[in-house]
């Protein structure tokens, strides 16, 4: 009986073993036809679909010539990525001009408060407007110019000025594009535009760790091949977004089928217009009671807001419970309502010029598919070497060194609370919490693990989207906060 359980077992084991990879139906690109073309103009190559709005011409946009047969003709002049920043005024700005004229200014366009938040931890003095005036420094001379190389070169993948990752669910296009078209590995799916992006889209950016991914409830495994689990065999695993992730709980508003575009509205994300979305505004009836947000109505005797998702109605539960006049004044809602948070705290990047790499035989994935596409190339004894550097992720220009990554620890578990700048009890993050190394061509160390200038180990607050019911341990946890900075300041 014994030997019959053990063999069952077994069968189970290599069952799921066999079938670890992930089921995925996969989105079809739009092809090029695949025969002599005989009909003149754009679409006797290109089989697409256009939605009605934009169901023009192709060379409106492309530029190019629509009415040769000769493929060299009709791309003479042509426009690869006309929704590219480069180019977005002069194709969507034909239609859009003060949408993109807004849309090239903010916050999520030039990504500036990030850019300045990390330079000044290096010692940057002045804020820049844009991610574009970011100095490149191929050859750092001072600490900010080692900050502004890794920025360049390692850190902003995901911004309108390129295509993303080569990972198939962040690769997307450009400029508009990047929210407003449907992309899958590399290739387009559909001309038919979007009005407003699917989480698809925000995934596309907000993945790895950022705000986005957690209400999905998706949290990067650790890098070292030993911790990404589940183990590959024969087959390579199949990462969508670069990096294995746990499943943990995802956040109740995604869980009922709300979309992100629900809260963070055109004005917000184009225009930098309005006040950004709080609990407190959907959720608080004295709120509501003087402002509804676009998308709430009042019915029955009810809040109810209208989803994007297929447009359906979901009713607003109220704050009712006493600890909301305890504590809400003095307490950030995810205080309570977080059910896990991001901790990668102190994130290592070290850049070195050293065409060595044994070291990383189990650190090949990185999270960026360029690091991860010489490691396993140079690796391989056979493989024809390739060139030791990385690309700038604004101009494509490529450049000596490569910058890896690494973090002391990679935890979901605690969540951290401090006091953000009015003194309210916020869910904190260590985003600061940054070291800088370097290693020259010449194996000189020119900076060794050098930590950011950020007070409090680099925490700053945020808002997890890990939304929940705040359980029993809510006083618990304001209360340990509480009694340790009271024990700090004795």
């Amino acid at each position: 009986m014994q030997q019959l359980i053990l063999t069952i077992l077994f069968i189970v084991m290599i069952s799921a073993c066999s079938s670890e990879k992930e089921e995925r139906v996969e989105p079809t690109p739009e092809k090029p036809v695949d025969t002599v073309q005989t009909v003149a103009g754009c679409k006797g190559c290109h089989a697409m679909q256009l939605d009605a709005t934009h169901d023009f011409e192709c060379t409106t946009c492309h530029s190019g010539t629509d009415n040769l047969t000769d493929k060299t003709g009709s791309h003479q002049g042509l426009i690869s990525q006309p929704a590219h920043p480069d180019n977005m005024m002069k194709s969507c700005g034909q239609c859009h001009r003060d949408t993109v004229l807004n849309v090239s200014h903010s916050l999520h366009f030039t990504v500036k408060n990030e850019v300045n938040m990390v330079r000044k931890a290096f010692g940057a003095q002045d804020d820049l407007a844009s991610l574009t005036d970011i100095p490149p420094a191929e050859f750092p001379v001072t600490l900010t110019q080692l900050a502004d190389d890794v920025l360049r070169r390692r850190c902003l993948r995901c911004h309108p000025y390129t295509s993303g990752d080569r990972y198939p669910d962040v690769n997307r296009g450009t400029g508009c594009a990047s929210c407003h078209l449907q992309f899958y590995k590399a290739k387009l799916i559909s001309h038919s535009f979007l009005k407003k992006p699917t989480d698809t889209q925000c995934l596309q950016c907000h993945y790895d760790n950022h705000v986005g991914a957690d209400y999905y409830g998706r949290y990067d495994h650790d890098m070292n091949d030993e911790y990404r689990t589940p183990y590959t065999t024969s087959n390579e695993y199949f990462r969508p977004y670069g990096i294995e992730f746990h499943q943990l709980a995802g956040d109740v508003h995604q869980e009922k089928g709300m979309v992100c575009v629900d809260c963070h509205f055109a004005a917000q994300l184009m225009r930098d217009e309005g006040n950004k979305p709080t609990c407190a505004g959907c959720h608080q009836e004295t709120r509501l009671q003087t402002a509804l947000p676009a998308n709430v109505t009042f019915t029955d005797d009810r809040y109810v807001l209208q989803s994007e998702n297929n447009n359906a109605l979901h009713p607003i539960p109220l704050m009712k419970d006493p600890a909301h006049e305890t504590f809400g004044r003095d307490v950030g809602c995810q205080v309570c309502h977080a059910q896990w948070a991001f901790n990668d705290n102190e994130t290592h990047l070290l850049r070195s010029d050293l065409e060595e790499y044994e070291d990383f035989q189990r650190l090949t994935v990185q999270g960026s598919s360029e690091i991860e596409k010489l490691l396993l190339n140079n690796l391989d004894f056979d493989a024809e070497e390739l060139p030791h550097g990385m690309t700038d992720k604004i101009t494509g220009r490529f450049s000596p060194g490569v910058w890896y990554k690494g973090f002391t620890t990679r935890r979901w578990e605690t969540v951290t609370l401090g006091r953000d700048s009015s003194g309210t009890i916020q869910v904190m993050r260590p985003m600061l919490d940054l070291s800088l190394s370097w290693i020259d061509e010449d194996e000189n160390v020119r900076y060794d693990s050098i930590h950011s200038k950020a007070r409090d180990k680099g925490l700053l607050p945020y808002t997890p989207h890990t939304t929940g019911k705040a359980g029993i341990f809510y006083r618990e946890r304001i209360e340990n906060f509480l009694n340790t900075e009271k024990n700090k300041q004795q």
